[in-house]
């Protein structure tokens, strides 16, 4: 069984004036070449992935294999490489295409990543999502020609591609229920409430219903009024009241369990009380502000033992949640797509999947 994991996270970095030379070569021979990476042999499994930021462009692993193994650290001389890579950034933008960046193999299967050429805040530009889905789009019948498989991207977590190409060979899996279950084992066990910004997004929603059945008090920032009780209305009757919207992070100040979903700025921060835990699943990561808190990473599993040729930002072996999802689903044989809104039924599912699997929290 073959499969195509579209997604978006991710990015890869280096340093160096000789390893920034190698990238900007390697980057235009790609983007505007065509020229492919990786190996000609046809993958079981794709991961779509964009750039996080502009400087995370710098940790590259077609550059430098071992660098690009070790887990990301931002550093002065990555930050002085910031207005090369930002040209480069406008470069790939006007001309670049989806191309493979690297690959490994995971019980005797090859699994490859393929980047789409735009970067995280190139996500929430209006301007940009029309030529994102174009990019992504495109993947997907070029992966089902291949005989690959499918997973996620924008608009409903890749409904719009699966209505579109109802033909397809591929499944389309975002990912995003393994990446809710990683951050709900996070949550310490009699946690009593909890405050989640990005409520009403597809992983908040998630979240905020899956607490709520374990009579969790689950604070929702959201400004929309209507977007709240629609999910409220999702829970079963007996757990809608843990369900409670505020629309200011002061309603927080006092509980030490923040998760979050969406910018929390410093002074966001500032009404979290003293000893507060931060979960996240916000990209780009939220600035660690407070010196008398302490902030979770982005949800992220550790691969099987058997995995070889697997360089990542997070560290060797260790991939984003919703990357590990692609992998459950492919070596599981899960039919179907994963796309639109997560079922909350299949969170502890696909963990246990995982669990029995080999892949460990990271």
């Amino acid at each position: 069984m073959k499969m195509l994991l579209c997604h978006i996270t991710v990015a890869n970095y280096a340093r160096g004036v000789d390893f920034m030379m190698c990238l900007i070569v390697r980057h235009l021979m790609v983007s505007l070449g065509g020229a492919r990476a990786g190996t000609d042999e046809i993958p079981d499994f794709v991961f779509l992935l964009h750039v996080v930021d502009v400087t995370s462009s710098l940790h590259n692993n077609m550059v430098s294999r071992s660098y690009a193994s070790l887990a990301y650290r931002p550093t002065p001389v990555a930050l002085l490489h910031w207005p090369i890579a930002f040209v480069i950034m406008l470069a790939m933008w006007a001309w670049s295409k989806t191309f493979v960046a690297y690959f490994y193999r995971l019980r005797g299967r090859l699994f490859q990543s393929w980047i789409v050429p735009r970067y995280g805040f190139q996500y929430f530009l209006p301007l940009a999502k029309d030529g994102i889905n174009k990019q992504i789009e495109a993947a997907i019948p070029r992966a089902d020609k291949m005989g690959v498989k499918v997973n996620e991207a924008l608009n409903g977590g890749g409904t719009l591609f699966v209505a579109k190409h109802p033909g397809l060979r591929v499944r389309v899996v975002h990912g995003n229920t393994l990446t809710a279950a990683v951050i709900l084992r996070e949550i310490p066990e009699g946690t009593a409430e909890v405050f989640l910004t990005g409520a009403t997004s597809k992983l908040g929603r998630a979240i905020a219903l899956y607490l709520c059945r374990k009579r969790v008090r689950v604070m929702m920032l959201t400004a929309s009024e209507e977007r709240f009780q629609k999910i409220q209305e999702e829970a079963p009757p007996e757990a809608q009241q843990y369900l409670v919207r505020v629309t200011e992070c002061q309603s927080a100040q006092h509980c030490k369990t923040w998760i979050a979903g969406k910018w929390l700025s410093p002074r966001d921060q500032l009404w979290a009380p003293a000893g507060t835990h931060f979960h996240q699943f916000v990209v780009p990561p939220i600035l660690r502000f407070r010196r008398d808190c302490t902030y979770g990473k982005l949800a992220a599993m550790r691969l099987p033992d058997d995995v070889q040729g697997l360089g990542y930002t997070l560290g060797r072996g260790v991939v984003h949640a919703c990357h590990a999802g692609g992998v459950v689903h492919f070596l599981e044989g899960y039919e179907g797509h994963e796309v639109g809104a997560i079922d909350v039924d299949r969170i502890d599912v696909v963990w246990e999947a995982a669990m029995r699997l080999g892949l460990r929290p990271a």
